[in-house]
């Protein structure tokens, strides 16, 4: 029976698509880890800057997390095909701050970090919805079902963080534009998460020898998620709650050690 869980079986059982989802994977945390820094850096708020540098380092843990699966498969790292490269993807849309703009020294103003907190606030959330789908179709996998736990409480901790600080920003009096930005990437993610998805899929249908009927199967399915994002979905990448676990990055992340990768 086709499920989730069969199809992430299915792609932890073949090397080659295995070697693919990590390699996005790691690829998509390390990018993610580069941007945190640099935004960490160019940040003068003295409140932020260490919370956004401990997202970075979390980020840049990821990345060697699913490094380190492939190396237990002796399988290395491969290119990113463009086409399914999530983050260059969303930058080209214009959504959060362009590589050009990190790249430079010039600090960030007010805008810009919202606009960064916004991008983070869309994308965490989708990265906490895969995380613990992910920890469900693993559960039973002792080499991968510890990894994507502790991954999956980091992203909840950093989507915490972005719920609160776009609140405080909203208490200083910059609430219309934190709304413009939390729409305008809101939006843009929806496409570029549909378009990833039909990348993904088409490539993993080729790998797998999927049958027709089955890859027909799950692109209607990445379209039906669009649909919905499209129509009502985005909202909930939008809302701005308080979160129970206030300061969630408000310590800096332990030492890089051996033993933060689960099962090393």
């Amino acid at each position: 029976m086709l499920s989730t869980r069969s199809l992430f079986d299915e792609i932890y059982r073949n090397d080659q698509a295995y070697q693919l989802f990590c390699s996005i994977a790691a690829g998509g945390e390390d990018q993610g880890g580069w941007e945190n820094e640099r935004i960490a850096a160019l940040t003068r708020d003295p409140v932020l800057a260490p919370k956004v540098a401990r997202h970075g380092a979390d980020e840049r843990k990821h990345g060697r997390i699913f490094a380190q699966l492939l190396n237990r498969r002796g399988l290395p790292k491969v290119p990113v095909p463009d086409e399914t490269d999530y983050c260059m993807l969303l930058e080209r849309q214009g959504i959060g701050l362009s590589h050009e703009r990190l790249n430079t020294d010039v600090p960030l103003t007010d805008r810009e970090l919202i606009t960064y907190l916004a991008h983070s606030r869309v994308t965490e959330q989708r990265a906490a919805e895969q995380m613990r789908q992910l920890v469900r179709a693993y559960a039973d996998n002792p080499a991968l079902g510890r990894a994507m736990r502790v991954i999956s409480a980091d992203e909840d901790d950093h989507l915490a963080y972005c719920h609160e600080e776009l609140l405080r920003l909203i208490s200083e009096g910059h609430g219309p534009y934190v709304r413009h930005a939390l729409e305008t990437s809101a939006r843009g993610e929806v496409r570029t998460y549909r378009d990833v998805g039909l990348a993904v899929t088409a490539r993993m249908a080729r790998i797998l020898r999927w049958p027709r009927w089955q890859l027909a199967l799950i692109t209607l399915g990445v379209r039906a998620l669009h649909l919905y994002d499209r129509a009502y979905g985005w909202r909930r990448m939008v809302t701005l709650r308080m979160p129970e676990h206030r300061n969630a990055l408000g310590t800096p992340a332990p030492p890089h050690a051996e033993h933060e990768v689960p099962g090393s």
